[in-house]
């Protein structure tokens, strides 16, 4: 393998003077904080731990119909057909009524606005036959896509022994649905909904504050406290934050205000490659060109605190030569990050362009230099 420094200026030259970043501290029983790009966790507390999760559970009802749409299963023109049991529903309410239809595209509004417990059930009962079948369903899912800790009862989150699920597998959950339906995700940052003739406001108390926030759901029940399944991106660095346990509505939005303030003053977004830019170039064998451009399939940038920055180091790594044909976007190399404190981070470097393999000269050259090579390595004084 051969070992190249990324190049210091880019990684490094604009370094700020290192801030003291105080330690996080939350009122939530549970919480965690994601860098979404590269998965680092920047804060957590009990997040492996399964609590009651109110309405933010309706995120997996969602997911589950978005699949529904991804697979030709449903089209957000299909229309629900509503029950009794769904109009029936307390609580947060879309307003449906029974022996009405609803289009999918409305239901998913009035499930990520209004919050809607009639609407989960429409969705469940329409998708599965029955609401326990759906949350039967959901939990199989939940564990095929690495929810660990999650177990679920009903569609709608209603407070039912049993129905829980972590401040991670919600944080893992929201980076799925931002990273697999971006078709959707708009509906997360709409400020109201109407149906019914009725309009209701989004209940997440982020959205109107400037400061990068757009989704993803609240929750709040007796039992759960108030929480918030929340993202927010300024300078193009995501996060992924949830909070759980919440004593009232002004803390949580208290809390999740001060969440996002402290992840994008806490730490700096480095960038070091632009997609497309040229990180190493490695030499070629048995190919028409003598060299092939390492360079970024996507802009790699990371959240690196503001105190370890100093001491952050970068590498690229690949095997040289690299032997042709060599196709334009074929992973090469890899860009190595590492912070002290952190997991080691790793970013794929693909080949810049097509490297054709060479003809029948380029073969007998290759073929001269391995001889010449043999001949010197039996010369005196070389071993």
């Amino acid at each position: 393998m051969s070992f190249r420094p990324i190049l210091a200026g880019l990684a490094l030259s604009a370094l700020l003077v290192p801030l003291d970043a105080a330690a996080f501290e939350t009122k939530a029983v549970s919480a965690i904080v994601v860098d979404q790009a590269t998965g680092m966790v920047l804060f957590e507390k009990n997040a492996e731990v399964p609590r009651p999760t109110a309405s933010m559970s309706k995120l997996m009802t969602l997911y589950m119909l978005f699949e529904a749409i991804r697979d030709g299963r449903v089209t957000p023109e299909t229309e629900f057909r509503v029950s009794a049991k769904a109009q029936a529903m307390g609580g947060s309410r879309m307003f449906v009524e029974a022996g009405t239809v609803v289009p999918v595209e409305a239901l998913i509004q009035g499930i990520i606005v209004q919050s809607g417990n009639d609407a989960c059930v429409v969705v469940a009962e329409n998708l599965a036959g029955t609401e326990a079948e759906f949350a039967r369903q959901m939990t199989a899912r939940a564990k095929e896509i690495g929810l660990e800790h999650t177990t679920l009862k009903n569609a709608s989150g209603w407070p039912e022994p049993g129905h829980e699920m972590s401040a991670e597998d919600l944080e893992r959950l929201a980076n799925r649905i931002i990273t697999e339906f971006p078709q959707f995700y708009a509906y997360f940052h709409e400020t109201e909904f109407t149906w019914n003739g009725i309009t209701q406001q989004n209940r997440n108390p982020l959205l109107t504050l400037g400061i990068g926030a757009d989704g993803l759901k609240t929750g709040h029940t007796e039992e759960a406290g108030y929480g918030l399944v929340g993202s927010a991106v300024q300078n193009d660095q995501r996060i992924i934050f949830v909070l759980t346990g919440l004593a009232n509505a002004r803390e949580r939005a208290a809390e999740s205000e001060a969440v996002v303030n402290w992840a994008y003053n806490a730490f700096d977004t480095v960038k070091f490659l632009d997609k497309g830019a040229q990180a190493a170039e490695a030499k070629v064998w048995l190919g028409e060109a003598p060299t092939v451009p390492l360079v970024a399939p996507e802009t790699i940038q990371i959240f690196v605190p503001r105190t370890e920055r100093s001491k952050m180091t970068a590498r690229v790594v690949y095997d040289s030569p690299v032997e042709a044909p060599i196709a334009a976007g074929q992973p090469i190399g890899a860009l190595f990050v590492d912070i002290p404190g952190h997991d080691q981070m790793r970013f794929d470097l693909v080949a810049g362009r097509d490297v054709p393999r060479g003809g029948l000269m380029t073969r007998i050259g290759a073929a001269a230099m391995i001889a010449r090579d043999r001949v010197v390595g039996l010369l005196p004084g070389h071993d």
